[in-house]
């Protein structure tokens, strides 16, 4: 067998360059035009009216449209001399005298009042004669026995849609119907679904986002399974249990007998809005650090050739806490310590935690990148710092809740309102989540934790981006978008870029990049992960219509999701194949990071072979092996948003 022959055929494009306006389709091929741009028309008609009825009357002779509709003779106003003398003015009329309905109208109104009214007139005539003519039909009220009639009225066409027996009863319901659920449920989906596909309103309480109706759903029911449904203050059961009342038509029964009532107000509430369910503990050095806050030397100074702004002396530290808490010195310093350990305090040039000696220390307020992250206000937050896990799991859970609530995003999860998610409960809860981010321990990750932590971190910090900054239209605003925009996370900042390419991709240089995310002895470094996961690349959704669509991870099942959201790429839009002419159009995705996939093409093809199925998997199986030349061509990249 002859060894096989791969060439890669590089596009015109310049990939220097990735703000590229893109119509999606493959180099090599003619793609669909594209219109740039609109095209506006505005014109302007002035009406010149003057007293003189005879004018009027000239324009009107002179003016012939030829049937084009435009004038082909535009009349010159008379001179001043030939204007019609003023006439009287008419007397003003009384307030005790009064004008009928069609002398205070003009014309246009009187033919709009005179229209309606045989209009009017029609109609009843209409209905009338159905009424007469009709043994079936009776025009009374709501007992009609059909749901659309057609009346056909010389010259008009009225069309009377009248309610279902359904929207009738709905029109009928006084009470509420209370659902119980949380993120990521299949059988809540299932049961918000079914809900809306009866067309009945609903109250859903998420209790992962209302985290204290999760008490109070176990004080209703004795424990937190959901989703649990209530009728008024009646818990009817879940899911089944609708169904099985859908299937025997007891369904329509129940709703009257429980939902007719107005509801009392023994029923579960609906969630408020605006209130926090998380209580804050002020951390216990918080006391101390506020102290040292006031009465420390606060400078900038030259240190190893360097200016150091605000920075004080770790020596003045330790002497300030042993006056303050009236201790030895070994306590003093190990107080120092922790509070550099909960990122009160860093060293200036991340040479350690804190040290005995001439060392120069700042607080985490004064660092230079803190008034670029997105997370931070004017104070830190000193509250005491969340466990990792709990603040992982909080994050996923309100991303969840977002992808899954109707009109935020799309159901393939491709396009996203990013204006209806600023103004959700669950974004404003998110928002506060995030400032809790500022000191918390990510050492104490497991590396699944770790993974879907980031991964959910980055999607969520993308749609913040959106809404804060705007999705990026150019260069600059692309690195503003990926570069910029920071959070603070335990104790240092984070980009969009510093999480992809920093820790997702192992300190790997981002394309058309020189250098690597972390430099040696950066404090992040310890946050890389030993092996590198390409399939990181399919879990990104970084705004753009190219990118792999919205989704968040789960800590106990990332691997195995990662997987199937890389097949389900794939599968849609990542890879086409051309067998006859032996090409295969890839995502540039590939492209860019083509060293996370394979030193060779070759390499490269047989790993996405692992993600595909069906066709294209034996198409591109035969394609390897039968020891021929493969064309590789990247697809272009749609860099405009995912709205």
């Amino acid at each position: 067998m002859n060894p096989v022959s791969i060439r890669s055929v590089q596009d015109e494009t310049d990939d220097g360059d990735p703000k590229t306006n893109s119509d999606g389709g493959k180099n090599g091929r003619v793609a669909d035009g594209q219109v740039g741009g609109k095209r506006y028309s505005n014109s302007n008609s002035e009406i010149n009216r003057t007293l003189d009825s005879d004018v009027a009357m000239e324009v009107s002779d002179q003016t012939n449209d030829n049937g084009s509709g435009h004038s082909q003779y535009i009349p010159a106003i008379r001179s001043q001399a030939h204007l019609p003398k003023p006439e009287k003015p008419k007397p003003r009329m009384e307030r005790s005298q009064s004008l009928s309905i069609s002398e205070s109208m003009p014309s246009i109104g009187k033919y709009i009042m005179d229209r309606s009214t045989s209009f009017s007139a029609a109609v009843m005539n209409s209905l009338s004669s159905l009424k007469e003519d009709s043994d079936d039909i009776e025009v009374t009220n709501d007992s009609l026995n059909f749901e659309v009639t057609e009346f056909k009225i010389p010259g008009v066409k009225v069309i009377v849609k009248l309610k279902s027996e359904e929207e009738r009863l709905q029109d009928q319901i006084r009470g509420r119907i209370t659902l119980f659920t949380k993120s990521n449920c299949e059988a809540c989906i299932a049961t918000r679904k079914f809900f809306k596909g009866k067309r009945l309103r609903f109250v859903e309480i998420n209790i992962d986002v209302f985290t204290k109706k999760a008490e109070e759903l176990i004080g209703r029911t004795g424990d937190a399974e959901v989703p649990k449904i209530f009728f008024n203050d009646c818990l009817i059961g879940g899911l089944e249990t609708l169904k099985s009342w859908n299937e025997s038509g007891e369904l329509e029964e129940k709703i009257r007998e429980l939902l007719i009532p107005k509801c009392p107000e023994e029923a579960p509430k609906p969630p408020e809005y605006g209130i926090n369910d998380e209580e804050d503990v002020e951390d216990e050095l918080l006391e101390v650090v506020n102290y040292l806050r006031r009465t420390l030397q606060i400078q900038d100074r030259l240190i190893m050739m360097k200016i150091v702004k605000s920075c004080f002396s770790g020596t003045d530290m330790v002497e300030a806490i042993i006056n303050h808490l009236d201790c030895g010195r070994r306590k003093g310093i190990a107080t120092a310590k922790m509070m550099a350990q909960k990122h009160f305090i860093h060293h200036v040039f991340g040479e350690n935690d804190f040290e005995k000696g001439n060392h120069y220390y700042r607080f985490l307020e004064h660092e230079p990148f803190i008034m670029g992250c997105f997370n931070f206000r004017t104070l830190t937050n000193d509250n005491e710092p969340k466990p990792a896990s709990f603040i992982a799991d909080r994050l996923s859970k309100l991303m969840f809740a977002i992808v899954e609530m109707e009109g935020y995003v799309s159901d393939n999860r491709l396009h996203v309102d990013y204006l209806a998610i600023s103004k959700s409960e669950e974004f404003r809860r998110y928002i506060k989540l995030a400032r809790d981010l500022q000191r918390i321990n990510l050492k104490l990750f497991t590396p699944n934790e770790r993974l879907a932590f980031f991964l959910n971190l980055y999607n969520a910090m993308v749609i913040h981006a959106v809404i804060s900054i705007g999705h990026p239209e150019g260069i600059l605003d692309n690195k503003a978008f990926f570069l910029d925009f920071q959070y603070v996370i335990g104790g240092y900042p984070y980009s969009l870029s510093i999480i992809e390419n920093g820790i997702l991709r192992n300190n790997r240089r981002s394309p058309y990049s020189l250098t690597k995310p972390f430099s040696k002895g950066d404090r992040r470094l310890h946050m890389v992960p030993m092996r590198l996961n390409p399939l990181v690349h399919f879990g990104l959704c970084n705004g753009t219509r190219s990118s792999p669509k919205l989704r968040f991870f789960t800590a106990q099942n990332v691997q195995e999701e990662l997987r199937t959201a890389a097949m389900e790429y794939f599968q849609n839009e990542g890879i086409e194949i051309d067998w006859e002419l032996r090409t295969v159009y890839l995502t540039r995705i590939i492209k860019w990071f083509s060293v996370d996939f394979g030193e060779k093409d070759r390499d490269i093809l047989e790993w996405v072979l692992n993600y595909l199925d069906g066709r294209n998997a034996q198409l591109l199986k035969s394609l390897l092996e039968d020891g021929e030349i493969i064309i590789i061509i990247y697809q272009d990249y749609d860099w405009s948003g995912n709205l």
